[in-house]
């Protein structure tokens, strides 16, 4: 038997950042996000005999543990040993020897939600495999645990939702850990329309989000009025894409995007800098009217919005640093799972 999973990563639109606390426990955060055709893949195939192995296909990485030994945190694949250990103590069933194996189509440190994605990616396969009776937000939030309780990595909610559930969400955030995901009905010739003029830049940098995100986090609890403001203005923003998107007014969204981008630098130092900004630049330049940086900033992924046919004069004018435009659609489903 393999049990299989796949989990779509996702397009942050409006609201980055107010997902994570304190900010989100303080002030209450929103998030606009959507899911793309881009995914993490889990995949459990039972063996003979009492090893457990770990592999991260894309990463070439394996490792081999033996039913009762202690596992070792060290950063080599730590996703995959705390998705297994928080499995194995909180239900019952776990076969003595299997083998898990994921695969992810974005690479780490991307902006795309990859680390959240792949763990949810993971609990599917557990669920799948040992028929646990988890629900949409159950997965979430278990992979919410997973990653920011269990291996105390730095970052926000979002990530781990968008996954699960799929499709056009605005997501709100308040204090203890509360979650509330609102599907938005945008209707399918606006949604073709916006995936037809966004362009997802990759920069062909990757950047270590949890410095980012910590400075971010320390800003709210040293009262620093300028990174709070951000926030706020960033929380509303995402309140001015979700009119947008189900009014049809996508003349707004580069403007809308734009307005985040200047926010969004005022959060924490590091999530812009000098060869992000030349890139920006550029693209509006060449016709786009907004833009914005993906996950906590850094490196990674790029969006620009690019009215009419504008996209083609932009993909030409990036094409000069270095990276590449990656090509995608909206998605409406989130976490899948079956076996074969």
């Amino acid at each position: 038997m393999i049990y299989r999973s796949k989990a779509p990563l996702r397009i942050g639109l409006a609201g980055g950042g107010t997902d994570v606390s304190p900010y989100s426990d303080l002030y209450g955060g929103a998030i606009l996000n959507a899911t793309v055709s881009l995914y993490a893949y889990a995949n459990i195939e039972l063996l003979e005999g009492e090893e457990v192995h770990f592999e991260s296909i894309d990463y070439k990485t394996k490792q081999i543990i033996r039913k009762g030994s202690p596992i070792e945190f060290n950063g080599v694949l730590d996703l995959h040993k705390g998705v297994y250990e928080r499995i194995r103590k909180q239900y019952t069933g776990m076969p003595a020897g299997f083998k898990l194996s994921t695969f992810v189509d974005a690479p780490a440190g991307s902006g795309l939600g990859t680390s959240s994605t792949l763990v949810v990616a993971m609990v599917g396969a557990f669920a799948e495999m040992l028929k646990l009776p988890l629900g949409e937000y159950d997965i979430a939030h278990l992979a919410y645990e997973i990653e920011r309780k269990d291996l105390k990595m730095a970052g926000g909610k979002q990530d781990q939702y968008a996954a699960t559930f799929g499709g056009v969400n605005y997501m709100e955030f308040f204090d203890d850990e509360k979650v509330i995901v609102n599907p938005l009905r945008v209707k399918q010739q606006y949604l073709f329309e916006l995936e037809n003029n966004l362009l997802l830049y990759y920069t062909a940098t990757s950047r270590e989000s949890a410095k980012i995100i910590t400075q971010q986090s320390q800003n709210v609890v040293d009262k620093k009025s300028a990174s709070i403001e951000a926030m706020h203005q960033l929380k509303q923003q995402s309140q001015r894409m979700k009119e947008a998107l189900l009014k049809g007014r996508l003349h707004e969204i580069g403007e809308i995007l734009d307005f985040g981008f200047q926010q969004k630098r005022r959060m924490a130092e590091g999530i812009s800098n000098d060869r992000m900004e030349e890139i920006y630049l550029a693209a509006k330049s060449a016709g786009a009217t907004g833009g914005k940086i993906s996950g906590a900033g850094g490196g990674g992924f790029m969006i620009f919005y690019c009215p009419g046919n504008t996209k083609f004069q932009v993909m030409a004018k990036l094409s000069e640093f270095g990276g590449h435009c990656k090509t995608y659609q909206f998605v409406d489903h989130g976490l899948t799972t079956w076996t074969i």
